[in-house]
């Protein structure tokens, strides 16, 4: 298995996926495109899964030889609670890899010694909607009991939807889950707003959705294959008195749409914060 650039990469270990909803299942497609070994998917809305691999509806029915090298937890976070219990037995001896938004590292690990696994290791993950095609963008934390290794078994698990990146502090995943977390929305809206506008302008409707998507699509790629700064994109296709500048004359007078989306953004991360407390 290599990366595309021809570089080896290394398998996909037996995994345990709790959960296997609309990011389980994208993760679930990306590891199995690139390999995953027989795991195990936990999940009472799925009904099957390529061969060799199983679903089990419940917990209860979890194999006892089957041993993950990693627990990947993607149950809505409700449901947490009711299904760690069952896990604990994995827990004391796989990592614990959270994809729940609004659950802390503290949290689970109290949860998983309370039912019986005290030395579990929890590492905590916010991925985003466009891992469903791999080109996510994952933000993890790891505290301070978790290895190197373990770290590293995670970020291969996370690469196969996407990039991956790391905060030394917990509570900046407030700022990860308004930004990259709560991102792809901001942007849909920017390609709905296009869309509508276009519209207005006197465009046909299918034409004015084509070109709004795929100026966002487009944009968003230029800036994946460039080290230039997004303001630097900006001010190179703003000509002096051309239109385009016109139209940031208006998005940006009296600071009005950056001050929104700041303010938009502080709206998100207070929200998580509520949410983990």
């Amino acid at each position: 298995m290599t990366d595309g650039t021809g570089t080896a990469r290394d398998p996909i270990p037996p995994l345990l996926l709790v959960g296997c909803g609309q990011m389980g299942g994208a993760m679930l497609a990306g590891w199995l495109a690139e390999g995953l070994a027989p795991s195990v998917i936990l999940d009472r809305h799925r009904d099957t899964v390529p061969a060799p691999h199983r679903v089990m509806p419940l917990a209860a029915d979890l194999p006892a030889d089957f041993v993950p090298a990693l627990i990947v937890l993607a149950t809505k976070p409700q449901k947490a609670d009711a299904v760690i219990p069952e896990l604990a037995r994995f827990a004391r001896h796989a990592p614990v890899l959270s994809v729940m938004a609004g659950k802390t590292v503290g949290g689970l690990t109290d949860a998983f010694a309370a039912a019986g696994a005290p030395g579990a290791v929890v590492i905590r993950a916010m991925p985003n909607t466009p891992s469903a095609i791999g080109q996510g963008m994952t933000v993890c934390y790891a505290p301070p009991p978790a290895t190197p290794a373990q770290r590293a078994l995670c970020e291969r698990v996370l690469s196969a939807i996407g990039d991956t990146a790391w905060v030394e502090a917990e509570d900046q995943m407030d700022a990860v889950t308004a930004v990259s977390g709560s991102g792809p929305a901001y942007v849909f809206l920017l390609a709905e707003l296009m869309e509508r506008a276009g519209i207005a302008q006197g465009l046909p409707p299918a034409l004015a959705r084509r070109i709004a998507r795929r100026t966002v699509s487009g944009a968003g790629a230029l800036m994946e294959q460039t080290d230039v700064d997004a303001a630097e994109l900006r001010r190179r296709v703003t000509s002096p008195g051309g239109t385009t500048q016109k139209a940031l004359s208006v998005l940006m007078e009296a600071d009005a749409w950056p001050a929104t989306l700041d303010a938009a953004i502080r709206a998100a991360a207070l929200r998580a914060r509520e949410l983990a407390s």
